[in-house]
C-alpha cells in the first residue's frame, strides 16, 4: 500500500496499519484522494404478465455532500410507459417511478445516472469544531425517532444504556455501541439480499446475525435509543476496493451489490460514518475467510470504518418505511433495490433474475 495516501484517508488507522505485514501493505493498492466519476445503469425487462405495472428505481443523492456530488439521471421507456422522477414523503427518497397501464410488450426502462466520489474522513482525534457542518434541530429529531422495525424503547433502550454506561459525550458512547456491534453480531452468507433490519426481533431472539441491512440497523437503532442521532445510508458499491480488500468492492456487474452503511450524528463532527457490518464481511469473506477478530485485516477495517468510507460506493438514500408513490401496498422496510409490482402483486425485488433486472456500473470521465 502506499501508506501516505491510505493515512491521508484515514488518519485514524495508524496504529491498525503499521501492525500489517509487511507483505500485506505491499500488496494494497493506493488510495485515491481525488474525486472519481462513475456511470451507473439500471436495466429492467418486464416479463410479468400482470396489468397496471409499476416500478421504482433508487437514484443517487440529488443533494450533493463532500463525498459524492453531481447526480444526473436520464432514462429510457418503451411499451408505452411514463416515468418521473419523484420524492417519498418523510426521509426525501428520490425514485424514478415507472408506470405501463397494461401489458404491453416489451415494457422495458433503462436508467443511466452518473456521478462523483471520493474518499470520506471525519478527524476524530482533532478536537470538535465550530465550523464542522450542522444539521438542522428538525432534522436531527427525525433521526432519532423509532421506526417500524427500529424501535427505541424496551429492549432495544435496555441493551443501549447498558452499552454506553458510563461512556461520556456522543463519540464514546457511540464508538462503544460500534465495537458492542461487531463484537457480538455474525454475518451470515445465507441471509437474502442485505437482511431485513427487524432489530427489536435480533436482540428479543438474541439472533443477531444477517447481513449489513441488519447489523448496521442494528447500530442505528442502538444509537437512537441511547439520544445520538443516527440513520442507516442504503446504497451500492461500484468499483473494487483499493485498500486491498477483496470482499469490500464490486466492479462491472453490480446486480447484487447493493450495501447499507450507517452514520451517527455528533456535536462539532457533523456527521460520521461508520460501518460496522462491513468489519463483519472481512471477517467472513476475505481470504482465506472465517478470519477472527484478532486478524490484521480484521484490525484495520474495523478501524478504518469507525469514521470513514471508502467511496467505491454511491450513496440513495437514508430513508425507513418508504411510501412508494402509487403503490396498492404497504410501505417497504428500506428503498435499495428496483421494486415493482403489477396487478398480481409485487416483484421480489431480491430476485433480479425474476424480476429481470441488471445494474452495471463503470468508471468514466465527466
Amino acid at each position: 500500500m502506499d501508506r501516505r495516501h491510505f493515512l491521508r484517508f484515514s488518519g485514524a488507522l495508524c496504529a491498525a496499519t503499521t501492525a500489517l505485514p509487511q507483505a500485506l501493505r505491499a500488496q494494497q493498492a493506493p488510495v485515491s484522494a481525488g474525486w472519481r466519476s462513475f456511470e451507473l445503469t439500471t436495466d429492467i425487462r418486464v416479463t410479468d404478465p400482470g396489468a397496471h405495472t409499476r416500478i421504482w428505481i433508487p437514484v443517487p443523492y440529488a443533494t450533493d455532500t463532500a463525498y459524492q456530488r453531481g447526480a444526473q439521471t436520464t432514462w429510457q421507456v418503451s411499451g408505452g410507459g411514463t416515468a418521473q422522477l419523484m420524492r417519498a414523503p418523510g426521509y426525501d427518497v428520490q425514485m424514478l417511478a415507472v408506470q405501463w397501464p397494461d401489458a404491453q410488450a416489451p415494457r422495458a426502462v433503462t436508467m443511466t445516472s452518473r456521478f462523483q466520489t471520493r474518499n470520506r474522513r471525519v478527524d476524530l482525534t482533532a478536537p470538535p469544531s465550530a465550523d464542522a457542518a450542522l444539521e438542522t434541530p428538525a432534522a436531527l429529531r427525525e433521526y432519532l425517532k423509532p421506526t417500524a422495525l427500529l424501535p427505541t424503547d424496551g429492549i432495544v433502550k435496555t441493551t443501549a444504556d447498558q452499552i454506553t454506561r458510563g461512556h461520556q459525550g456522543d463519540v464514546a458512547r457511540a464508538r462503544a455501541i460500534y465495537e458492542w456491534v461487531v463484537e457480538n453480531t455474525c454475518r451470515t452468507a445465507s441471509t437474502r439480499g442485505c437482511g431485513v433490519g427487524d432489530v427489536r426481533y435480533m436482540l428479543t431472539a438474541n439472533d443477531l446475525n444477517g447481513k449489513c441491512a441488519d447489523i448496521n440497523a442494528l447500530f442505528v437503532a442502538l444509537a437512537r435509543a441511547a439520544g445520538i442521532p443516527a440513520r442507516d445510508a442504503y446504497g451500492l458499491r461500484v468499483a473494487n476496493s483499493e485498500l486491498g480488500y477483496k470482499s469490500l468492492g464490486k466492479a462491472g456487474d453490480v446486480t447484487k451489490a447493493q450495501h447499507c452503511r450507517a452514520e451517527f450524528y455528533a456535536s462539532g463532527y457533523g456527521w460520521v460514518p461508520v460501518d460496522p457490518a462491513d468489519v463483519r464481511k472481512v471477517m467472513l469473506e476475505e481470504p482465506p475467510g472465517e478470519l477472527p477478530l484478532t486478524d490484521a485485516k480484521v484490525r484495520a477495517a474495523r478501524v478504518m470504518l469507525f469514521g470513514a468510507w471508502e467511496m467505491n460506493w454511491v450513496a440513495y438514500n437514508h430513508g425507513h418505511d418508504v411510501v412508494l408513490p402509487g403503490s396498492a401496498h404497504d410501505p417497504v422496510p428500506f428503498l435499495m433495490y428496483p421494486n415493482g409490482e403489477t396487478a398480481a402483486g409485487r416483484l421480489d425485488s431480491l430476485d433480479p433474475d425474476s424480476f429481470r433486472y441488471t445494474l452495471t456500473a463503470k468508471p468514466v470521465s465527466i
